[in-house]
Order: structure tokens, then sequence, then C-alpha cells
């Protein structure tokens, strides 16, 4: 390969870069589909609702998507009186299900940690629990993942709840989302859970890009709207 060959590769892969995010879409004439609002009060039937919110992206506050997106929700949830408490799962400290099955499927797990001296309190009160994670490898975080495993400690009291998913990646392709999407609705079915609404961030690379995109008054709403 000639310089210029080198070149022209090299700019066509900071065009990409530049156009890649939540901003593709439309440049590309692609478009994303919006999460659907629900009525005001049609979730919560006019009553004030207890949320936990789990996030789970290792990067920080200031640079994370995902978490950009869930606190516009929790802001939104907030303001409508809501009561929300929010899981950093990528701050926490977490042990992966160790399959003991000394728990009996109705606790306590073996792992005194921050999943079940924190979190497992909250979310067996919860009314609607609210999954946030980046896209890794066409699913979700390993942080998640752990939480997710060990619902196993209470599957049963954790089961009937209502839940959201809200989830951001880089690529803005169209399918995307759909390996995580597939998981996240099997998990409902087998919780029996109530699906609130997905929010899927696609195209999103960066925090400028998801900042001026329309998921985060997307979530906004949907959370004001319970």
């Amino acid at each position: 390969m000639n310089r210029r060959d080198f070149l022209k590769l090299g700019g066509m892969g900071a065009l990409t870069v530049l156009l890649s995010g939540c901003g593709l879409s439309s440049l590309m004439g692609t478009e994303t589909s919006a999460a659907t609002t629900p009525e005001k009060g049609s979730i919560s039937g006019g009553k004030n609702m207890k949320i936990v919110v789990i996030n789970s992206s290792p990067h920080s506050d200031s640079e994370s998507t995902s978490k950009y997106i869930s606190q516009n929700f929790t802001e939104g949830a907030r303001s409508a009186g809501h009561e929300v408490f929010v899981f950093d799962a990528a701050k926490a400290n977490t042990h992966p299900c160790a399959a003991c099955d000394l728990c009996h499927m109705d606790g306590p797990c073996v792992h005194d940690d921050d999943i079940e001296r924190s979190l497992m309190p909250q979310m067996l009160e919860a009314d609607l629990l609210v999954l946030v994670t980046p896209l890794y490898y066409w699913t979700m975080s390993a942080q998640l993942k752990t939480i997710v495993d060990r619902f196993y400690s209470r599957t049963g009291r954790l089961h009937g709840k209502q839940s959201m998913l809200i989830a951001t990646c880089y690529d803005s392709g169209a399918h995307a989302m759909d390996t995580l999407v597939t998981t996240y609705k099997r998990l409902v079915e087998y919780m029996e859970w109530h699906d609130v609404g997905m929010v899927l961030g696609t195209g999103c690379g960066a925090r400028s890009l998801v900042e001026s995109s329309q998921f985060p008054e997307q979530a906004r709403q949907i959370g004001a709207n319970l």
C-alpha cells in the first residue's frame, strides 16, 4: 500500500469516527425507532413508585453514555414524586454467583457483598427495576450480568415486578441491539415482569453525541410519565 492509499483509508477512518454516534443515523438517512412514552400515570396508577436503577458502565459519570441517559430518567421519575435508588454495579463490591445453591433461590446469598447488603433489599421492595448497560459484544456488560445472575438467590421474590432497559452502543445499525433485546425479553418472560419500555441509544459512541441526541429526553419523559 502506498502512502496516498494509506492516507485515503486513514481519512475514511477518521470520517467514520467523526460520523459514528448518535448523529450518524440522521446523516445516513437511517432512523432509530423512538421509545414509547407511557401516558401520564398509566404505569404507577397515580401512586408513588419505588424504583431501582442499576447502572453498569465502567466509565466515569462524566464520560458514560448509558449513565447519562439513566440520569435523565432518574430526574424525570423524581420530578414526578417517585423514589429512586441508584446502584453503580461497576463501582460496587460484587461477586458472581457461585452456583452453590445454598440460597435455595430464597436467600441469603453466601456472598456478603454490596449486592446482598445494599442492592437486594432495595430490589425486593421495588416496583420497577431499570437495567442500564453499554452494549459489549452484542449483549449486556459483565457488571450487569453479575447482578442478573445473582437474581437467583431471590428468584421467586423478584418475580412480577415492572422493568425497563436503557442501553447505548457505538454501532448505528438497525440490528445492533438485537441480541441484548432478545436476552432482556427472555429475562422479562422468565421473571414474569411487566416491561415498561426500552431506550436503545444506538450510535452513541461518545458522551457529546448522546447529549445532543433524542435519547436522554425520551428517558426523562418516560420517568416523568410513570
